[in-house]
């Protein structure tokens, strides 16, 4: 008797210690990190670029494309829009040149106390100081053009292992700040709109870039009325009829166009800041997405935290908070889009972090993390995904595009869904 008591018990124990909750899983597990990792059941490691790997060596050294390039790099990379998995586009502010790292720091006491430069893992330089707009080149105290900075080769067209393979320059002239560049899925000629935020106006070109085919907005000129921009944003398209302007940095407003650049509706309000919660007021219109299939249209109200949701003709729906409080404390969401899969993928240059989102504002994942290694994050400003589930990243911050793919394994669920489907 005592015995079969003795066995029971050890047969209990042994039921208790290998249970699911002596184990760390829960009751419904099919496999450890199940419902919360970028791979369920990876054995060590960690979800560094989530459900992504970097592709490296990508895009190559401009001196491998182009004559003339030694030393040279990207310069701020405002924006980058995937046609084809061939074919990328790169909007940027010129050129600069390539920075060795010194071996040694050097003090610098008239700086302050304890400063020297460069310090370690921190970047050399930061893009978006280090070259001045396109109207700015010639001002007094703007580095030196040809040694700080070269303003060309702003617009570029990159293929799948990396080369340029087209260069707009017969158009660099042109640019003040180039900071969206965009194709409709539904226009078969395939036409190239970029939007010059500093520029005040939208460009659109035929797809090779030979030809200048629109114009709305008077480059150089600011304004708020019907002919004129303040500092747009980006653009995004509902359908082969319909486009949406986010304008902008200083304007406040939503333009919703027909293709021929026709004024179909408008609407915003300048809101108080910090703090405003009124639908429809807003400050710094810094991103806009649509969902074609319920036609809503979705704003980034920058400064303020959110996201406004809108009918297609500017009927306040819904919004949710990325956060609350003041724009960089850590949270700053520099753009979004929304892809196929109907969820809204963010871009948060404070916490470095690429945010997936349903489209009712249900918080899905998170990934990324700041660096200046191949896949690290500085001040994403643009993204696109292409019909392979690649998924591209624009970075003003350190200057760079890159390029990942789908790891072996990722949960699709954490992917960012490819484009919608359109006419090519």
């Amino acid at each position: 008797m005592k015995r079969s008591i003795e066995l029971t018990l050890a047969a209990v124990a042994a039921a208790v210690l290998c249970s699911p909750a002596a184990l760390g899983q829960q009751d419904g597990e099919s496999a450890p990190g199940a419902g919360f990792a970028a791979i369920p059941g990876l054995k060590g490691g960690q979800d560094m670029f989530g459900p992504y790997e970097v592709v490296p060596n990508w895009p190559k050294p401009m001196e491998e494309s182009l004559e003339g390039h030694e030393g040279w790099t990207w310069s701020v990379t405002m924006d980058v829009f995937a046609e084809s998995p061939d074919r990328i586009f790169l909007v940027q502010k010129g050129e600069l040149p390539i920075m060795q790292r010194p071996r040694e720091s050097v003090w610098l006491p008239e700086l302050g106390p304890g400063f020297h430069y460069p310090n370690f893992r921190l970047p050399l330089r930061q893009a978006g100081s280090a070259i001045p707009n396109g109207d700015q080149l010639e001002e007094p105290g703007n580095g030196r053009p040809g040694i700080d900075w070269r303003w060309e080769h702003c617009v570029l067209v990159i293929d799948r292992e990396g080369y340029i393979v087209e260069e707009w320059t017969q158009w660099d002239h042109l640019w003040y700040r180039p900071h969206d560049v965009e194709i409709s899925r539904y226009d078969p000629d395939k036409h190239v709109w970029i939007v010059d935020a500093d520029g005040h106006f939208l460009a659109k070109f035929t797809n090779d870039g030979s030809e200048l085919v629109l114009m709305l907005g008077e480059p150089g000129v600011p304004g708020d009325d019907d002919e004129h921009f303040r500092r747009p944003t980006f653009l995004a398209f509902m359908d082969e009829n319909t486009f949406y302007l986010a304008d902008g940095y200083d304007n406040t407003r939503v333009i919703k166009y027909d293709m021929d650049g026709n004024i179909l509706a408008q609407w915003g309000e300048q809101g108080e800041w910090p703090g405003e919660t009124r639908p429809g007021y807003w400050n710094n219109v810094h991103g806009i997405a649509v969902d074609p299939t319920t036609r809503r249209v979705f704003v980034n109200d920058r400064n303020n935290g959110r996201v406004q949701v809108f009918d297609e003709d500017g009927n306040y729906l819904d919004e949710w908070n990325f956060f609350t409080g003041r724009r960089g404390a850590p949270m700053d969401i520099h753009s979004f889009i929304v892809t196929s899969d109907h969820k809204l993928w963010a871009a948060d240059q404070g916490t470095h972090k690429i945010l997936g989102y349903d489209l009712n504002g249900h918080f899905l994942y998170s990934w990324g993390s700041w660096g200046e290694y191949p896949g690290g994050m500085w001040g994403v400003h643009g993204m696109s995904t292409d019909n392979e589930g690649n998924f591209y990243t624009a970075s003003v911050n350190n200057g760079r595009i890159q390029k990942f793919r789908p790891r072996e394994g990722a949960n699709p669920d954490f992917l960012v869904g490819k484009p919608w489907p359109g006419v090519w």
